[in-house]
């Protein structure tokens, strides 16, 4: 319900209620301004992008402190949650003064300074959080959305891929202690925090498996925290005979560690394990890899062996196998691939048919 009314003084009031029956009202110099103000209000009812005006007042950092603290998430999520919106530029912005602008000038201000693939990440959860204050009714749009980021270079131009050869000569140059990491980064795919936080008890030695459980993450104030894996990633992998042969020769010559882990630290620092890595890579002479490297090592050989995409995420612990068609769609044989070994298959096969042609007419 809307009116629009002159007042004593020539001004004319604009009003309407809204949907709790709650009234608003502004006061013009013309008339035909209310209307115009009272028909946007009505079209945006309409549309579904109405506010209210004391919704308006909200801010990112406003509403973030009262949405954050509902959602479900890992407690590594909400602090990266945290820190992106910490350092939005807009954050302290009313959302009924917030602009497209502030969001370019955001993500070029952040360009001088991050990679293009933070600068993605960053603007990924402060978007979360403006489309929750579109469908909370206290945004009309959200200003991220549609946003032109820099481009991240395509995963195939940056990833690097061990050869056999250097996984074995750093596993050869590191301290026995590391191996267990070692092996199971390279020849079960587990990400750095993941195989810090192996125990015994995750290896399932007859069945040949082992359970990826839970990973363990440096804090501030060095703080360990051993938490479940990333959301989705808690799986059973299949592992070679010769892997449980290893780790069970590592029980036998160094022994369980305290709380049952195989690496030294009750529970392990994944930071200062990345350092003995570092340290065991310059003793081999190989260069420029890192322990994710090892996943990538890992996944590569399950490709070159015919697995298929879903085989590899569940191995790999991708939420999904797109995510790993996203990383490694490049290792998989492409339709070409396949075309040209169908097609010298038949050709073997009918150079063999006429050598049996001739050997029987001989």
């Amino acid at each position: 319900m809307s009116s629009i009314r002159q007042r004593p003084d020539g001004k004319w009031r604009a009003r309407y209620r809204d949907d709790e029956g709650k009234e608003h009202s502004r006061h013009f110099e013309r008339k035909r301004d209310g209307q115009a103000w009272l028909d946007e209000v009505a079209s945006s009812r309409l549309t579904g992008t109405y506010v209210a005006p004391a919704a308006s007042k909200a801010t990112l950092a406003t509403f973030y402190a009262q949405w954050a603290p509902m959602q479900v998430w890992a407690a590594g999520t909400r602090r990266n949650a945290d820190y992106a919106v910490d350092s939005c530029t807009f954050r302290d912005v009313p959302f009924g003064k917030l602009r497209r602008s502030h969001a370019e000038a955001w993500v070029k201000a952040m360009q001088s300074n991050l990679a293009a693939s933070t600068i993605q990440t960053r603007v990924r959860y402060v978007g979360g959080v403006l489309k929750a204050a579109v469908l909370d009714r206290a945004l009309a749009t959200d200003p991220t959305k549609g946003l032109r980021l820099p481009a991240v270079r395509r995963i195939e131009h940056t990833m690097r891929i061990p050869t056999p050869a250097e996984v074995q000569a750093v596993r050869e140059a590191a301290e026995p202690f590391l191996r267990p990491l070692l092996d199971v980064m390279a020849f079960a795919g587990l990400r750095i925090g993941e195989g810090a936080a192996v125990q015994t008890a995750d290896v399932r030695w007859l069945q040949q498996e082992l359970h990826v459980a839970r990973q363990i993450q440096n804090r501030p104030g060095g703080v360990r925290e051993v938490c479940p894996p990333k959301h989705g990633s808690e799986r059973v992998v299949p592992v070679p005979a010769e892997l449980t042969l290893r780790l069970s020769a590592h029980l036998t010559e160094v022994g369980e560690h305290v709380g049952g882990w195989f690496l030294p630290g009750s529970p392990p620092s994944p930071d200062a394990l990345r350092r003995w890595f570092e340290k065991a890579c310059r003793a081999a002479g190989v260069e420029c890899i890192t322990p994710h490297d090892y996943r990538h090592f890992y996944a590569s050989g399950l490709i070159r062996a015919g697995l298929d995409a879903v085989s590899v995420s569940r191995a790999m612990g991708h939420a999904s196998p797109s995510i790993t068609l996203n990383i490694y769609a490049h290792l998989f044989p492409d339709a070409a691939d396949r075309t040209r070994a169908a097609a010298a298959d038949l050709l073997a096969s009918t150079t063999a048919s006429a050598d049996q042609v001739r050997t029987s007419g001989a």
